[in-house]
């Protein structure tokens, strides 16, 4: 349950993410920097050690969502998806994070879909695993969204797309000011379809900004739902 908008720019991109889960899952970890491969990473993490989304040193960003569409699920011994992004979050090239993600086991993962921002040659790629089969599709270098939810996939789809189109004509469309009311909409009420999601079970945990330019990558992270705290709405 996530919804992950970026706003691809000629010299770089921002990238903004909220995460949905469930109120009882446990809370995850702040951001972190660390050195791997060679590269510096940074990015929140699970008590167990996987993460939902990345930024390395060479601007490079991955973020993972669920894929409840597919209704198939590994029965035993599953492998976590927290896994998935550790797995290429130090790589700069859609085809060496090709690579990784078919040498993990993954008929011991559940769907999913990981999305990369490939700043040095404007590349957006979506990676699919439906336990059957990994596909790559890739994307043009423009704003775009990618959604998932567990309570109802589809009309979370078609509602939060709708409410991102409709932003999209704003006069200040592509600002992060822009982005930042983005993923604190209640459009068009607050509930499960909603960009900030709450339901009784579940709500919006946590939002996660990424801003890369030729010469920086940065990332922003708070804790709760995006409605609950005031962002700073710069341009």
């Amino acid at each position: 349950m996530c919804t992950v908008s970026l706003i691809a720019r000629k010299n770089g991109y921002v990238l903004a993410m909220n995460r949905d889960e469930k109120l009882s899952r446990v809370a995850g970890l702040p951001p972190s920097k660390r050195m791997i491969q060679g590269r510096t990473i940074i990015s929140p993490s699970e008590p167990g050690g996987g993460t939902w989304i990345a930024v390395n040193d060479a601007g490079v960003t991955f973020a993972l969502i669920n894929w409840y569409a597919i209704k198939t699920k590994v029965k035993t011994d599953f492998v976590s998806r927290g896994k998935v992004v550790n797995a290429v979050y130090a790589l700069d090239s859609p085809g060496s994070a090709t690579e990784a993600l078919e040498n993990l086991p993954l008929e011991k993962i559940n769907p999913f879909r990981v999305i990369g921002i490939f700043p040095e040659t404007n590349e957006v790629v979506q990676w699919q695993w439906n336990l059957k089969k990994l596909v790559c599709k890739k994307h043009r270098w423009r704003a775009q969204q990618w959604i998932s939810s567990g309570f109802d996939e589809p009309a979370a789809q078609r509602v939060r797309s709708r409410t991102f189109q409709k932003a999209l004509n704003h006069k200040s469309a592509g600002t992060l000011a822009w982005l930042r009311r983005l993923h604190c909409s209640h459009t068009p009420q607050s509930g499960p379809f909603s960009t900030c999601m709450h339901r009784a079970d579940a709500a919006t945990v946590s939002y996660t900004e990424i801003a890369v330019s030729p010469n920086t990558a940065t990332m922003v992270h708070h804790v709760g739902a995006p409605c609950q705290f005031q962002l700073n709405a710069e341009s």
